[in-house]
């Protein structure tokens, strides 16, 4: 059995862990891809463990598809590599106008199946981002389709305008974070008016979003952090709105001494055109670093942009030989990256949880993050499970840094904390656990109005089986 298994408590066979019947559970996610971005990987892991729990969780997707883990039962019930029991994968393909390596392409005549791919195309021609809104669309044909094959439906932040009204069955939202916020930081960072209209124009879909939200039932986050920036940014009501936090997985991240650490290595989950990530600003502070110890240098887990602030600041401080970026990569690769760095980063300027923050700190190696947005309620204090310091600040990231790379008894200290802090807080095991209890809520009516006696402005946090 797992750790996080174990910290969920034993498993009850078909009957579901918490005592009550199986659900059929249809999760719908716009973009799966597990290897790059938040969505991909919730998905992943939380429909393993729903499925772990003893419910039937089918995943609905457009592309990049998800890829589901293959975590199967013998026939004893033991976990073998068939396919776990109850888990599956239905692809609802889009006309992927964003796939390597030609993305923003135009389709061939013959790629046409309905007026919805010519509204993706259209939309896509006009600047917009079409695949929430046609994901929806198409995904409430199919369920409707599907009427009572399903207990509950669960949308992973779509937000389209298809599953207003009747879908068949329940629904439940999780909002990682408001878009919003990524169109702020992105319109703060344009440095001319055609890239704030390109800007405007791309986040057009969050109109959408907003209106959506505002009539949803049940939404479901995984932060207290992003549940107040969903009241302020979108206009949910409170009392419409539960915390369940998400995890690392700690079996895969966990830590290895074998793995020897690297000197100087610095380690960081980051797209380089991604203002939200603040990449930048660790580009800024490595210079600093350096000129106290050469050692150092970073690898950063994504892509490299060829052009703009990051690729500017590489060059303007002479440090191509001292970054990688490195993209592709297995789990078990990323994982001893991790293992081997002195120091992992997140630099973010924002984030709606960080898993980036929380598999680090599964894995033992210390970390130095922002206190941007849920990143605090993630890492926690400061000297005690993390070293933090503020959003856009490359001086005091500088400082984090020294510190930590020349003080081997503080790295080793916070790493153990950090650790600990994940297995006591953040699992998918007990993500699936409260997630699943907001289903039973859903399917029970209990969020479809407001409830007097909940205070709007609090919430209850999930972070195993109990309210």
């Amino acid at each position: 059995m797992t750790a996080e298994a174990m910290e969920a408590g034993p498993r009850t066979g078909p009957q579901g862990s918490d005592g009550d019947r199986p659900l059929r559970i249809a999760l719908l996610t716009y973009k799966g891809n597990p290897f790059c971005g938040g969505q991909g990987v919730y998905v992943r892991h939380l429909s393993r463990e729903l499925a772990r729990l003893g419910h039937s969780v089918e995943v609905i997707g457009a592309q990049p598809y998800p890829v589901l883990d293959k975590v199967g039962k013998g026939a004893e019930g033991a976990e073998g590599a068939e396919g776990l029991a109850g888990l599956s994968l239905t692809e609802l393909p889009s006309l992927d106008l964003y796939r390597s390596p030609d993305p923003f392409r135009t389709p061939k005549r013959d790629e046409y199946r309905d007026w919805v791919d010519a509204l993706e195309v259209a939309t896509m021609w006009t600047g917009g981002f079409p695949e929430p809104a046609t994901f929806s669309l198409r995904a409430r044909r199919h369920l409707r389709a599907r009427r009572g094959e399903f207990d509950v439906v669960h949308d992973n932040q779509t937000l389209g305008y298809g599953l207003l009204g009747d879908i068949g069955a329940p629904l439940v939202t999780t909002i990682h974070h408001p878009i919003t916020v990524d169109r702020r930081l992105d319109l703060d960072a344009a440095d001319n008016w055609r890239r704030r209209m390109s800007v405007r124009r791309w986040y057009a879909f969050t109109r959408m979003q907003k209106r959506v939200a505002r009539r949803l039932p049940s939404v479901l986050t995984v932060s207290g952090t992003s549940r107040q920036e969903i009241i302020d940014h979108l206009g949910v009501r409170g009392d419409r709105i539960d915390v369940v936090h998400i995890g690392a997985d700690t079996d895969l991240f966990s830590p290895d001494p074998a793995v020897a650490e690297v000197p100087g290595r610095i380690v960081t989950t980051s797209s380089a055109d991604v203002p939200l990530k603040g990449l930048v600003y660790l580009v800024e502070a490595l210079a600093k670093v350096r000129a106290e110890n050469p050692a150092a240098h970073l690898v950063v887990v994504g892509r490299r942009a060829e052009d703009g602030p990051v690729a500017q600041a590489i060059e303007k401080y002479g440090l191509a030989d001292a970054i990688e970026f490195v993209k592709g990569i297995t789990d078990e690769e990323l994982v001893d990256l991790v293992r081997s760095a002195e120091v992992a980063c997140v630099p973010s300027l924002y984030e709606g949880f960080s898993l980036p923050a929380a598999e680090a700190m599964a894995t033992g190696t210390p970390l130095l993050a922002t206190t941007g947005g849920a990143i605090p309620e993630v890492a926690g204090p400061d000297g005690e499970t993390c070293l933090a310091v503020p959003p856009a600040d490359p001086g005091a990231l500088a400082a984090g840094l020294n510190r930590l790379l020349g003080d081997r008894e503080l790295r080793v200290r916070l790493g153990a904390a950090g650790r600990e802090r994940v297995l006591a807080k953040f699992t998918w095991a007990r993500a699936a656990q409260g997630t699943a209890e907001l289903y039973r809520a859903a399917i029970a009516g209990k969020n479809a109005a407001p409830q007097s006696g909940r205070p709007p402005a609090t919430t209850p946090t999930y972070s195993g089986s109990h309210r």
